[in-house]
């Protein structure tokens, strides 16, 4: 699987982070269908996985490569995790998985798993005939982002954390994504 050396040109990703990559990715989508969490003991192997298997094959860049790939994660889903967007499992796997990808690698994941996501988050609108509600509550929140407030603040079914709202277990959407980009790289 190609990451970005410090070249400037690809270079493959080393079978020990893939497998990593993989295997961190499969069981928090496993964790996050069947109990809406990913463990932060999880998260927290991801991370030394990353940083570890990054150094261990190619020493200075690869610490590069896992700070850069976690860094751009945060920077990426924090937002999105202020907002109640996202959970903070969302997050913290995201961070760990940039960390065993890298900056470039992990770019590809989340664009995969954005679009697994919403294709997911589509499916379950439809087959609930909620179309109309979810159109007006995504006018609801972009209406309360322009204004600068939180868009959940008035509107606790706009929250992720919320029991009664519709929540799909992102973390299955991170695994199917990591899952395409190591068959499309590998």
């Amino acid at each position: 699987m190609p990451t970005v050396g410090d070249n400037g040109r690809l270079e493959p990703l080393p079978a020990v982070l893939t497998s990593s990559l993989l295997g961190l990715a499969l069981v928090a989508g496993v964790f996050d269908l069947r109990t809406r969490r990913i463990p932060n003991w999880l998260v927290a192997t991801g991370l030394i996985a990353g940083f570890t298997g990054q150094i261990a094959t190619r020493s200075i860049p690869g610490l590069r490569a896992a700070a850069f790939g976690a860094l751009l994660a945060i920077a990426v889903y924090l937002p999105l995790y202020l907002l109640r967007a996202v959970g903070g499992g969302d997050l913290k796997l995201m961070a760990a998985i940039g960390s065993i990808a890298g900056p470039s690698n992990w770019l590809v994941i989340f664009v995969l798993a954005s679009l697994i996501g919403g294709a997911l988050a589509l499916a379950v609108v439809l087959s609930r005939g909620r179309i109309t509600t979810t159109l007006a509550n995504i006018g609801a929140i972009l209406a309360r982002l322009v204004r600068l407030q939180a868009p959940y603040r008035d509107r606790p079914d706009l929250d992720v954390s919320n029991p009664a709202a519709i929540r799909l277990p992102h973390g299955v959407s991170i695994a199917i994504g990591v899952v395409l980009f190591v068959a499309a790289n590998h």
